[in-house]
């Protein structure tokens, strides 16, 4: 089951997401440019949302780090308090040597996406296993990190001995945990672990690139910062300098594999469920925090429209590949609507309809929903409490 989230989101003023030169981050689609606000911003906004005590307990989440030598010591130490803390740093680094990850000045190569209670495991077999662990990696007096057998064994000894410690049990047992450990973000977002392909984990969602569905006018905002303790004889500014915005209304989308989510996390469907209804409401919620210090365009979208289905996915973007104008007697998020609407229409006539479970939608805007009011495709809704009851009671039927 495929569950697709489709938002028509009117921004203020803002910069959300920046390229390299602090410019709001833009594309052209259409034939005209538009504003953009990446994948990954919302993928990061959502992980933020996440954190709220209100969804999820800390251990059904992950972090993602090149600091897990930290991660692992943090929780190692709780379990080994008396041992000092250069000795859990070895006993962490030999650890995550047995899974081929190296460490430079205690940081991995590459972002790192584990689950805490694969760290929490990790920290576990370090604890059981310390004083076998300890011997592996020592120091040398010029401060270089290697093998003790480099020291103490001839070199055709040394690839022996570090094969034995990767073959040993502790190295299975090191192996075995990383199994994503029913991290919701995790399962959601996938991950990829250089070193250990098997360990990797396909994504069970797919968010799209925000795009206006507009074409977009880049504005800057010039600003100049005042000293309180000016003197009152002394004119002028001692800070000035610009920063660039836009004003643009967002078509975004994202779609779940509901199955592919429950497989991720060991097949615990009440977890899934879970997932896929914070997600939805991460979609909604989360929004972006560049410059909002300075902006604070905090807009929740207009229009929520979920559609359920056994089989395919519809990304809706064409209906803004001619961009929407405003009219005298039709605004800009009234037109963006009833675009969207009107296309979901089409290619439902077009293609089909008899996979599809549900087709709801939560509209704000009154000019749009009166319009709506005729749809044969679209059933509307009050809340998005009612898209989501509707979402359990499909996965409660096993549809």
């Amino acid at each position: 089951m495929f569950v697709e989230i489709h938002l028509i989101q009117n921004f203020s003023p803002a910069n959300l997401n920046r390229d390299d030169t602090n410019t709001p981050k833009d594309c052209e689609f259409g034939g005209v440019r538009r504003a953009r606000i990446s994948s990954q911003c919302f993928k990061k906004s959502i992980r933020n949302y996440f954190n709220n005590p209100n969804t999820f307990q800390p251990d059904d989440l992950s972090l993602r780090t090149i600091r897990i030598e930290e991660a692992i010591s943090d929780q190692l130490v709780k379990l080994v308090s008396e041992k000092s803390p250069e000795d859990i740093s070895k006993v962490c680094e030999a650890l995550l040597a047995l899974c081929e990850i190296k460490l430079e000045d205690g940081m991995s190569q590459y972002l790192l996406f584990l689950g805490k209670r694969e760290i929490a495991s990790l920290a576990e077999i370090a604890s059981k296993n310390f004083d076998k662990l300890l011997p592996v990696i020592a120091s040398t007096k010029d401060g270089d990190k290697t093998l003790e057998t480099k020291k103490k064994a001839p070199a055709k000894n040394e690839k022996k001995q570090k094969k034995d410690v990767v073959n040993s049990d502790i190295a299975k047992q090191v192996l075995a945990v990383l199994n994503g450990g029913k991290a919701v973000d995790l399962a959601l977002f996938g991950r990829m672990i250089t070193n250990l392909p098997e360990k990797s984990m396909e994504a069970s969602c797919q968010v799209a690139h925000a795009i206006s569905t507009h074409r977009v006018a880049m504005e800057s905002d010039y600003f100049t910062a005042i000293d309180d303790l000016k003197p009152a004889d002394t004119s002028g500014a001692v800070m000035l300098g610009t920063v660039d915005f836009n004003s643009s209304c967002f078509y975004r989308y994202a779609v779940v594999d509901v199955s592919q989510l429950t497989k991720n996390l060991h097949n615990d469907q009440n977890l899934a469920v879970k997932a896929t209804e914070e997600f939805i409401n991460g979609m909604v919620h989360a929004i972006p925090t560049g410059k909002q210090n300075s902006m604070a365009a905090h807009n929740l979208p207009s229009a929520v429209m979920i559609v359920i289905r056994s089989s395919g996915q519809w990304s809706l973007a064409n209906a803004f590949e001619k961009p929407v104008r405003t009219e005298a007697s039709r605004s800009l998020l009234q037109g963006s609507i009833e675009e969207l609407c009107s296309y979901y229409s089409q290619i439902s006539n077009a293609y089909g309809n008899g996979h599809i479970k549900s087709a709801q939608i939560c509209v704000i805007d009154k000019g749009a929903a009166s319009t709506l009011a005729k749809s044969k495709d679209l059933t509307i809704v009050n809340s998005i409490n009612e898209l989501l009851a509707t979402f359990k009671t499909i996965v409660a039927k096993g549809s």
